[in-house]
């Protein structure tokens, strides 16, 4: 994700085709995926069960393994990255970011709620064996924590973005990438989601977070451009000091 600097109505106009095409499209996609969850689509069942029974099995014959991938996917959990969420909201509000506090506040609010909603509305069970290696319960579809770890991933990158260089910025988005694949792969593994339920997670993501910046967007226009540039100006320069160095003192060898 990404605002400029500037907040003109022009920019505000392409922001919300932006945002509000992500939203669509990925609603669009999740409604396509939910239909042949619903007809069992021959071809998703064969799928989802193949995988699921491929690395359930896997897991279930090597111990250290599954203890490590349950131990990766805690860590990955919809606490954790709530959690996280919530301490970028509460610090963006002490810098006076406020409209983006409420903007991360809402991200995390709106995804427990919309989370929610869905898994009762669909009501898809879990993979189910007789021999399981992890437990969870309640419904399956959408995966709460691809959801959660997706739109917290999202949303640290952006925040992470208009401090890095190209290099960092390609780093910090490997690492986002690879975190918010590795949490869904885990549920997987431990046979706790089909893997189209990591899917629909992911989708629901999308929908979620352009969904909420559609909505702060024409709520107030133009301040998440604002408040951008106010993160920056007040955290650019120690950003810099540390990746620079302090200056030596008058006198003194560098």
């Amino acid at each position: 994700m990404h605002l400029t600097n500037g907040s003109p109505p022009a920019a505000t106009d392409r922001h919300l085709l932006r945002y509000g095409t992500l939203a669509a499209g990925c609603a669009g996609l999740f409604a396509v995926l939910l239909t042949v969850v619903e007809v069992r689509w021959a071809p998703l069942a064969g799928l989802d069960r193949g995988w699921t029974d491929s690395e359930h099995a896997y897991a279930r014959g090597h111990a250290a393994w599954t203890a490590a991938v349950q131990t990766l996917s805690n860590i990955g959990g919809t606490v954790t990255m709530r959690t996280l969420l919530g301490l970028a909201a509460v610090w963006l509000w002490l810098i006076g970011a406020r409209v983006l506090a409420c903007w991360a506040a809402a991200q995390a609010l709106v995804g427990w709620a919309a989370l929610r909603v869905l898994e009762v509305a669909v009501d898809r069970p879990r993979p189910h064996f007789t021999d399981p290696v992890a437990h969870a319960s309640g419904p399956g579809f959408p995966a709460g924590h691809a959801m959660a770890s997706a739109i917290t991933c999202v949303i640290l990158l952006w925040l992470v973005r208009p401090h890095a260089n190209r290099a960092g910025r390609a780093v910090a988005a490997g690492a986002a990438a690879v975190t918010v694949l590795a949490v869904g792969w885990t549920r997987i593994v431990l046979g706790l989601h089909w893997p189209s339920d990591i899917l629909a997670g992911w989708l629901a993501a999308g929908v979620v977070l352009g969904a909420v910046t559609v909505a702060v967007e024409i709520w107030r226009p133009g301040d998440l451009a604002r408040d951008v540039r106010r993160v920056n100006w007040r955290t650019r320069p120690r950003v810099q000091r540390v990746l620079v160095g302090e200056p030596s003192a008058p006198g003194r060898d560098g």
